[in-house]
């Protein structure tokens, strides 16, 4: 592991507290319409169960979670970021949420900044940790990743739209997915693929399979904008003209393909209810960033676990009013699907009657 220059260090950090100011002021904005809002449920009256029937539990591979949502990768590598991943997993050792940390490159190229992953699995010793690295990073460097975190899987996102937008970012793409392919092959734990907020399309998970890639965030738009953020920290040298690029976490789910990796969904979860839309378009589970570091810049590790411990009641609420005992019988509720997803839903070819008509009725 080499040290950074300062100058180095200071840029990196800069970017990384510029990241979690700006997320936290898209999250105080007043709310916006998603595609989760265009996602409904035909209501059954009389088709409820008893929420004591309700399992939470989700099977991913030889992996079982206590609950179907997961604390999402945020942030790491300064002291500031360093004290919100502490909260985070001090929280998620309490409430047996998963947990992944944000980007660990800062980690692998300075010393220094380890310490701001480091102190996730001190606080969550027993806990599942993701690690997290981005593509274009070796396969040595993912193993270097794991290994510092003590980490049961690894996280490695794809981020071509933020790095174009990014003023320091790469703009050659041409090597990610074989340098995605050998980290995948090499890898001492599973590897999860995911987007940072701009969807993974039909074909991209499917060359995902090709690679032997069986886990994969579709993490949509809907959320925390990485554009956005890149956008206003480069002022009039940004790339706004390509607001709105992407696709939805729903809208991936509805168009992935029967063969391809297990799929979990991020990207504008705000609530329980989000999370059961997510699951009843086959995700597995559901991770969540936004939210949740609101929570912990609002009253730190306290607050977000009285916000945990309120999902899991309003989820498990929600599964008994839907009539479903596990997160598979989602996948059979009937769906409507309206406005922006509606449209996608046609454009591409799927077939929304057949949605709205799954329980059979």
């Amino acid at each position: 592991m080499t040290s950074e220059s300062p100058q180095a260090r200071s840029a990196r950090a800069t970017r990384k507290d510029d990241h979690v100011r700006l997320a936290s002021e898209q999250q105080s904005e007043a709310p916006r319409r998603t595609d989760f809002d265009d996602l409904e449920f035909i209501h059954h009256a009389l088709g409820g169960t008893n929420p004591e029937r309700v399992d939470l539990s989700v099977r991913l591979g030889e992996w079982t979670w206590p609950t179907p949502f997961y604390v999402n990768g945020m942030t790491g590598g300064t002291d500031t970021t360093a004290a919100i991943n502490r909260n985070l997993a001090i929280a998620a050792a309490e409430t047996g949420l998963p947990m992944a940390c944000g980007s660990m490159s800062v980690a692998l190229d300075d010393s220094d900044a380890a310490k701001g992953f480091t102190i996730i699995r001190e606080e969550n010793p027993n806990g599942f940790v993701m690690a997290n690295l981005g593509a274009g990073r070796s396969a040595e460097d993912a193993r270097r990743a794991v290994d510092l975190l003590q980490a049961d899987a690894l996280q490695i996102h794809i981020n071509p739209v933020q790095e174009t937008a990014m003023s320091e970012g790469t703009r050659d793409f041409s090597e990610w997915a074989h340098g995605l392919e050998q980290i995948v092959a090499s890898c001492p734990v599973p590897v999860i693929v995911k987007e940072v907020g701009f969807g993974l399309s039909r074909r991209t998970l499917e060359l995902m399979a090709s690679i032997d890639v069986r886990f994969a965030d579709v993490s949509g738009a809907g959320g925390t904008d990485f554009l956005r953020i890149e956008n206003d920290r480069a002022g009039a040298e940004g790339f706004s003209m390509l607001t709105g690029f992407g696709q939805s976490a729903l809208a991936c789910l509805l168009d992935s393909p029967v063969q391809g990796p297990v799929l979990l969904a991020s990207g504008g979860v705000r609530n329980p209810y989000d999370v059961v839309k997510a699951l009843a378009c086959g995700a597995r589970a559901v991770g969540v960033a936004g939210a949740f570091l609101q929570a912990v810049l609002d009253g730190g590790a306290d607050r977000l676990v009285d916000v945990v411990n309120t999902w899991q009641s309003q989820t498990r609420a929600l599964f008994a009013l839907l009539g479903t005992e596990t997160a598979e019988d989602l996948t059979r509720t009937d769906l409507l699907t309206r406005g922006r997803l509606g449209e996608f839903c046609r454009l591409r070819g799927i077939n929304v009657e057949e949605l709205s008509r799954r329980s059979g009725s």
